[in-house]
């Protein structure tokens, strides 16, 4: 019987679910409770297109359609553990895609912003994630390399395309105190997750390991 699998024709995607938790999380350093717990609830297969649903929970990336694509399990649960995100914070997260990593930073903390470039993608988002009944997250349509002013500031910021620098406003936007995590690099090429902190005004980045994310697109 293939994993996932009931025999009766369904697929049981929560064992799929625990299975991926247990396999391709905790294993690999994610040790966050709140983070894990996230993972282990919001349906992913719900966020690919039905013809991908089978492989949701599998260790990579998927296509969402628009050349776009959702990230591996892991990378979405290290993104989340490294704002160390708890239940008051606010969250801004730049590239919404199909919604899932807002659906899993919305089961942690108190509210989320997420901002997505391409209207079919930011559309089918907010239906899906109002569906879902995650009424802490607000998606807007618009380029995100000016975050969301109104709504600042952020106690933590997930950007999840690949840019070439740190966009100056989501800095400004950010508390105090917070944490941003950004793919940076070239495009089309491998780039470094950094880390960047802000404390009494003063910046501080870490890069934490090599990444590949689709890139960073701008409203020309």
């Amino acid at each position: 019987m293939l994993l996932g699998h009931t025999g009766l024709g369904q697929t049981d995607y929560a064992a799929m679910r625990k299975v991926m938790v247990e396999n391709q999380l905790k294993t690999r350093g994610i040790y966050d409770k709140s983070t894990l717990k996230a993972m282990s609830k919001v349906p992913r297969h719900l966020f690919v297109p039905k013809d991908q649903q089978i492989y949701a929970y599998a260790d990579s990336p998927l296509p969402i359609g628009q050349k776009q694509t959702i990230s591996q399990p892991y990378m979405v649960a290290y993104m989340t553990q490294a704002i160390k995100p708890w239940k008051n914070k606010k969250v801004l997260e730049i590239g919404t895609g199909s919604g899932y990593q807002a659906a899993v930073l919305a089961e942690i903390v108190d509210s989320v912003h997420t901002i997505e470039i391409i209207p079919e993608l930011g559309e089918a988002a907010k239906k899906l994630l109002k569906d879902l009944g995650y009424e802490n997250v607000k998606v807007r349509v618009g380029d995100g390399y000016h975050g969301w002013p109104e709504k600042a500031p952020f106690d933590a910021i997930i950007v999840t395309a690949g840019a070439e620098e740190i966009p100056k406003p989501l800095v400004e936007q950010l508390k105090d105190g917070g944490r941003m995590v950004i793919p940076l690099g070239p495009n089309h090429g491998v780039r470094d997750l950094i880390l960047l902190t802000k404390k009494n005004g003063k910046i501080k980045t870490k890069s934490l390991m090599a990444v590949r994310f689709v890139p960073f697109t701008r409203d020309n």
